[in-house]
């Protein structure tokens, strides 16, 4: 029995690589939920947070490797990930590596191959949120890889996030939905800001938006199954919402940036895809036919390239 105990003890020990905001939240998230956390970073003074609240510092990359069997990476690319561990490959093998960084998916298929090459199962994963939410409930972080890996270790992953996901035992599924999903942040923010800098103009404040923005997403929001059921039976006559309705609207942005003196320059390439749509055909079609003009044919590329 006490033999058991300790086995448990030692499947729990994991080690964070990377200690930005979102590498601490991830280290903090672990300690707090009982898991023996080492912890590296490229800089060794910001571990001394971690190290008051309990983890165990390691001074060599090597060392931080070998002292769990679950290494946890939360740098900002494949190429960072692969450039810090690289001296530590030796100590590789057996052990389980599961990257939270950002990157395409060939970046993901390229990391994965590397850590077979040295005998490490692989995990490739994405954390949808800011760091202050790691650890919560509703928090989302999903993960693709293999699925007998993932069950392995999903009790212990599920302390950075209570919405914790497996798409599949492709790897680079993660980084696809990561960069999918993450594809509408710039542009939403983009309008924000856009709104944020009319409002100024006639010295009112941004803060004075951020109720009517918020019901805003909220509709928008309640949209998303409707289209995405329209882009995926690739049936767009449900013109509530048409590409002729948008195109006039975007006569209106030039009349804003006259009025208030916003640069709106950077709807140009997005009033042409509504325009390319129209010319194709599609004026009288939902807006969500913006998804043909936007596909091309697709070309898979083989896990290799």
């Amino acid at each position: 029995m006490h033999h058991q105990r300790e086995q448990t003890m030692t499947d729990d020990k994991v080690t964070v690589i990377g200690l930005g905001s979102m590498g601490t939240a991830i280290a903090e998230a672990f300690i707090g939920a009982g898991h023996p956390t080492t912890v590296w970073n490229r800089t060794p003074h910001k571990a001394a947070p971690l190290t008051a609240k309990g983890a165990m510092q390691a001074e060599a990359i090597e060392d931080a490797v070998a002292a769990s069997p679950l290494i946890i990476t939360c740098l900002t690319t494949y190429e960072d990930t692969h450039r810090i561990l690289e001296p530590a490959a030796a100590v590789l093998p057996g052990r389980t590596l599961v990257t939270l960084n950002s990157g395409s998916p060939a970046g993901a298929r390229e990391m994965a191959a590397w850590a077979v090459t040295h005998a490490a199962r692989y995990l490739d994963g994405a954390v949808k949120n800011v760091p202050s939410a790691v650890g919560a409930s509703d928090t989302l972080i999903y993960y693709s890889g293999d699925k007998a890996v993932f069950d392995a270790y999903e009790p212990t992953l599920k302390a950075l996030g209570g919405d914790t996901v497996h798409l599949g035992d492709e790897i680079d599924l993660a980084a696809l939905y990561e960069m999918a999903v993450g594809a509408l942040l710039l542009p939403t923010l983009a309008g924000f800001f856009q709104g944020a800098a009319a409002i100024r103009a006639r010295g009112l404040e941004a803060a004075s938006m951020v109720r009517f923005t918020g019901k805003w997403l909220d509709m928008i929001k309640s949209l998303l199954p409707v289209y995405a059921r329209e882009i995926d039976n690739r049936d767009y006559s449900d013109a509530s919402s048409s590409v002729n309705l948008f195109l006039a609207g975007a006569a209106h942005d030039q009349d804003l940036a006259r009025e208030t003196n916003v640069d709106v320059a950077w709807l140009g390439p997005l009033n042409d895809l509504v325009r390319r749509a129209a010319e194709a055909g599609h004026g009288d079609h939902s807006i969500s036919a913006l998804t043909e003009v936007l596909s091309k044919p697709y070309q898979p590329i083989s896990p290799s390239g």
